[in-house]
């Protein structure tokens, strides 16, 4: 009789410590949130992680888009634990979806209806944080997209004696960006107002969640940003640095120039955090303008989001895309040739305009070019004019039968440069989106003289679908740029300018002149190093909170996935051996008169105007010298006809200009340019 004595009352107490608190149903509306209530009694006055809390939350809907949907469970006190992330693409429905902390698969790995137990998006535990549980909680369940509705049939949540847990972040050798929303639910658009504490403390000095802010602390304006990027659990975000009314306000931050419009790129797509990073570190290197960018700990509302890469948005600025203002009074010439930003990617009538002529091999594809700044609304019809009928211009020149003339061919348009360096960066990295989506274009005012500025590629973005055997095969091989044809078609000029023999020439010598330093296998592999080295510690947070290392997730890869973040990166170092050692073999054209320059002249990169010249000659740099500018002008015989040294002070707006040149004989001649250590040589004719 002891014995019954004693278990009858252990058997009660196990009893009362499960408890199920079932919920109710409501619609779910495009671009909007809902809170759907339950009532919680009879349970303790604490929860926590170890003895007794939250511990499963099953919910069963109906929506014809599963990942438009971010689902949060709301406690008493106002804490909220995330439970499902843009989970399932454009599949339907949650049946019978069960949230819990103990479950052996993340929901970001399984499938629609998610059918069984899941380990949630997020940190669902932070609600067992000693609080009392009587009272009302929520499903919070946010449509950040349109075109898809549904509705919550029901949901319910479980108390119990394997609490959900959490992992509280509190300090970081990264900076550390922690947002409070304050209750407002970020949306696809429009910004909503948050408070932002941006604290980094300096090079090898610990940052603190609870440390004085040491870089920025006030109001922003944030939103989610992307297209597949934004159906992946870890959200990306664009924000502005707002005043207390709204207003945006231009702030440095982590050492950038001083701005108001910023990106925070997720990383959930590209576990090795450095697959953006590489292209935009190449390509500022070779001599153009790419965004810059920091790894960050991010924070939003007291829960850790992971490691995100925090960066600079593409647009015009005197430190970004550096290039004339147009005004809607800037209707005539020159003021109405410039400046432009245009980008193959996703269209609509309201934002792009068809051209004119197809890819070679594809006849009748439809190609579109969107308008980003000014944005097509605000372009005075002039504009629009202009601007078509230049990148029309272009492509007969381009189809044309004399397409290779120096003179009336495609050179009048484009600066050849700056096409070459982003299809090496396109091609070294295998980017499937490199040709079609976020492929960004810039056209300059022209000069009062009446010289052209010409049409330039860049600056390069969007890498989480490359350097992966997706696109290439698994022993590297492969080029983007031949199949024009996607889910957004290219406009393929690639295709033509390679049957050009002295482009090709000019990529194969680039090409054989970045792989002596900047893209040897030493230097790549020692880029990527440095980045896992930032990552060390944050990593093993990013992959507590949303689970899928070792898991496929995001990209389509024919790999198995990495079950290690040291796997994932020497995955990362052994692709780009299979790519260059293919891309040495395959690069497009021959080194007939190629003459290297070495990887420190790749840093300084200026265009000549006009060529061929007469009496003058402007030079344009892509960046500002802060050194002496040692100018000569080499002819034929490899007699020095000019030299000349300019301060930097007399380089105004990047220009500098040779001038009384009308003396000189016809024919070819090399303009050499030194600032430095760097170099850059440049083919004229007379």
């Amino acid at each position: 009789m002891r014995k019954n004595y004693f278990l009858i009352p252990f058997l009660f107490v196990q009893a009362a410590y499960a408890q199920t608190f079932n919920g109710g149903s409501g619609p779910i509306y495009d671009n909007q949130t809902i809170d759907i209530p339950v009532t919680v009694s009879g349970l303790p006055t604490s929860i926590d992680t170890t003895n007794f809390g939250l511990e499963t939350v099953c919910i069963n809907l109906n929506h014809t888009y599963d990942a438009d949907l971010t689902i949060w469970i709301v406690a008493p006190d106002g804490t909220t634990g995330m439970l499902i992330s843009n989970v399932g693409g454009g599949d339907d429905d949650f049946l019978n979806t069960c949230l819990n902390d103990n479950a052996a698969v993340g929901i970001g790995s399984g499938s629609a209806p998610f059918t069984g137990s899941f380990k949630p998006s997020g940190q669902m535990g932070l609600v067992n944080n000693l609080q009392n549980p009587n009272g009302t909680w929520y499903l919070r369940v946010n449509d950040n997209y349109g075109a898809d509705e549904g509705v919550v049939n029901s949901f319910s949540i479980t108390f119990g004696n394997n609490p959900a847990t959490y992992f509280s972040f509190s300090e970081s050798w990264l900076p550390i960006m922690a947002i409070e929303t304050n209750g407002n639910i970020i949306q696809n658009e429009p910004k909503v107002m948050a408070d932002m504490k941006l604290i980094y403390n300096g090079v090898g000095v610990r940052n603190h969640l609870t440390d004085t802010p040491t870089e920025y602390n006030g109001k922003i304006g944030i939103e989610y940003r992307g297209n597949y990027s934004l159906s992946l659990p870890q959200k990306p975000y664009a924000f502005e640095t707002w005043d207390v009314n709204g207003n945006a306000i231009d702030t440095s931050l982590l050492g950038m120039a001083s701005e108001n419009d910023w990106i925070l790129l997720a990383n959930y797509n590209d576990k090795s955090f450095a697959r953006n990073i590489l292209p935009f570190y190449w390509f500022d290197s070779m001599g153009h303008y790419s965004v810059n960018s920091r790894l960050v700990d991010v924070v939003l509302n007291g829960e850790y989001q992971g490691i995100y890469l925090f960066c600079e948005k593409i647009k015009r600025d005197v430190n970004r895309i550096d290039i004339a203002k147009l005004n809607p009074i800037d209707i005539t010439y020159p003021d109405v040739s410039g400046g432009y930003i245009l980008k193959i990617d996703y269209w609509d009538n309201s934002n792009s305009w068809q051209l004119n002529y197809s890819p070679v091999g594809y006849p009748g594809l439809d190609v579109h070019m969107v308008h980003v700044d000014p944005e097509m609304a605000a372009l005075a019809p002039q504009q629009s004019t202009y601007i078509h009928d230049y990148i029309n211009d272009f492509e007969t020149a381009l189809y044309g039968s004399n397409f290779d003339d120096p003179i009336l061919g495609y050179k009048a348009y484009i600066g050849t440069g700056s096409f070459i360096d982003y299809f090496l960066i396109s091609e070294l990295t295998g980017n499937v989106d490199g040709y079609k989506k976020s492929h960004f274009y810039t056209k300059d005012k022209d000069k009062l003289d009446g010289t052209v500025r010409k049409l330039k590629a860049g600056p390069v973005w969007d890498f989480d679908w490359s350097q992966k055997d997706i696109g290439t095969t698994p022993d590297g091989s492969g080029f983007q740029y031949l199949y024009p044809d996607s889910d957004v078609n290219a406009n393929g000029w690639e295709i033509r300018l390679l049957e050009d023999t002295v482009f090709a020439n000019e990529v194969r010598c680039r090409y054989e002149d970045l792989r002596r330093n900047l893209w040897s296998q030493a230097s790549i592999n020692a880029k990527i190093d440095s980045v896992a080295a930032l990552v060390a510690e944050s990593q093993n947070w990013h992959y507590k909170v949303w689970g899928h290392m070792g898991s496929a997730t995001g990209t389509p890869e024919t790999q198995a996935p990495s079950q290690t973040y040291s796997e994932e990166v020497q995955r990362l170092k052994d692709w780009y051996a299979r790519r260059l050692a293919w891309l040495d073999q395959n690069m497009p054209g021959t080194l007939n008169g190629c003459s290297m320059t070495g990887v420190d002249e790749l840093l300084l990169q200026a265009d000549v105007y006009p060529n061929p010249f007469v009496q003058s000659i402007s030079v344009e740099f892509m960046k500002q010298p802060t050194e002496d500018v040692a100018v000569s002008l080499i002819d034929a015989s490899g007699r020095r006809v000019v030299a000349q040294v300019f301060e930097p002070g007399s380089v105004i707006n990047r220009e500098l200009m040779l001038e009384n040149l009308s003396d000189l004989k016809s024919g070819l001649y090399w303009l050499e340019l030194k600032t430095g250590s760097s170099k850059q040589v440049i083919k004229l004719s007379k």
